[in-house]
C-alpha cells in the first residue's frame, strides 16, 4: 500500500467515476484502475463494487476512507504550516509570560506583531515565572518574559527592562495623603505581599527592616495583577510591578512612588537558536517597542 493508490482512492470517492478521478489526479482511467486494483490486493477487501458502469463504495470502502480523510486532512494542515513557514519564518509563535505583563505590554505587542504577520499564529500562556523558564527550557514555548528570579542557567536570556515599583493604595487609605511612600511609613499598615521569592519583594522586606518598621501582613499572592485587585477592594497596600496597573487608577486604586526605589526586573528567555528565527526576533522588536512606547502611570 503506498500513498499514490491511497490518492486513487480517495479521488474515486470523492468524483464517483474512474474518469474524474484520473482527471482530477492528472493519469490515464487505465492508471487509476490499476491504482485501485494494486490497493485492493494490498489490503485484502474489495473497495468498489462495479454497478452499471459505475464505482460503488462497498461498506468496507467507506470504514476506510474515514480514516483516509483524516489523513488528507492532516496532509492539508501540512500543507499550510508549510506555507507559513516559507512565508513569515516559523508560521507559529508560543509566547510564555509573567502575569504582570501578560494583560498590557505583551497584549499590545502582539498587536503590533499582527500588523507586520498577519497570518502567523501566536500561543500566548500566562503562568508563573518559574513556569516559563520551565516551558522555555523545555522547547514548549519560542519565548518567554519572566521576573528575575527564576534559574537562568541553561537558558538563552536578556534583560527586557527594570521597572520601579508602585505603592498601591485603597481608595481613602491613610498612606493616600502623602506624594511619595517611604518604607517606615508601613509600620502596622495591613500589607498585600507578592510571594516570598519574588527580588522586589525581598528588597521592600530589608527597607522596611532597615526602617524598623513591621508591616501587618495580610494576604500574599504571586501576581502583581492580583495585588493590585487585592488592594483595590480594601485588603491593604502594597507595593506592586507598574507593567501591572494599568485600568486601575480609573477604577479607584491609588498608585504612588515608592521611595528608596524598588525594582521589578525581567528577562526574556528564549529556546536554543530561537533568537535567530524571522517571528521571534519581530515579536521581541514589538516587545521593545511597546515597553519605549509605555504610558507613565498617571500617579494622583
Amino acid at each position: 500500500m503506498n500513498f499514490r493508490q491511497i490518492e486513487a482512492f480517495r479521488a474515486v470517492i470523492i468524483s464517483g467515476t474512474a474518469s474524474r478521478a484520473a482527471e482530477l489526479m492528472g493519469v490515464t482511467q487505465p492508471a487509476v484502475s490499476r491504482l485501485i486494483g494494486e490497493l485492493e490486493a494490498a489490503i485484502g477487501f474489495p473497495l468498489f463494487d462495479r454497478v452499471k458502469g459505475r464505482l460503488v463504495p462497498t461498506p468496507e470502502a467507506e470504514i476506510f476512507y474515514r480514516d483516509v480523510e483524516t489523513s488528507f486532512r492532516g496532509l492539508d494542515r501540512l500543507r499550510s504550516t508549510a506555507a507559513r513557514i516559507r512565508d513569515f519564518g516559523s508560521g507559529h509563535i508560543r509566547v510564555a509570560s509573567l502575569a504582570a505583563a501578560g494583560s498590557t505590554v505583551v497584549p499590545r505587542a502582539v498587536r503590533k506583531f499582527k500588523e507586520s504577520f498577519p497570518s502567523a499564529i501566536v500561543t500566548l500562556s500566562i503562568m508563573t515565572s518559574a513556569s516559563v523558564r520551565n516551558h522555555v527550557v523545555d522547547g514548549e514555548f519560542d519565548l518567554g518574559l519572566a521576573a528575575d528570579e527564576v534559574d537562568l542557567s541553561g537558558v538563552e536570556h536578556q534583560v527586557f527592562g527594570s521597572f520601579p515599583a508602585l505603592c498601591a493604595l485603597p481608595s481613602g487609605h491613610p498612606l493616600s495623603s502623602k506624594k511619595v511612600i517611604h518604607p517606615r511609613d508601613f509600620d502596622g499598615i495591613d500589607y498585600v505581599a507578592l510571594s516570598p521569592e519574588d527580588r522586589a519583594r525581598l528588597q521592600f522586606d530589608k527597607l522596611c527592616e532597615d526602617a524598623g518598621a513591621k508591616p501587618n501582613l495580610v494576604i500574599e499572592t504571586p501576581f502583581a495583577i492580583t495585588a493590585c485587585a487585592l488592594a483595590l477592594e480594601g485588603v491593604g497596600a502594597g507595593i506592586v510591578n507598574p507593567l501591572a496597573v494599568d485600568g486601575f487608577a480609573e477604577r479607584g486604586l491609588i498608585l504612588r512612588p515608592f521611595e528608596p526605589a524598588v525594582y521589578f526586573k525581567s528577562y526574556l528567555l528564549f529556546r536554543p537558536d530561537m533568537q535567530k528565527a524571522r517571528l521571534v526576533r519581530a515579536f521581541v522588536s514589538a516587545l521593545m517597542e511597546v515597553r519605549n512606547m509605555r504610558h507613565q502611570v498617571a500617579v494622583i
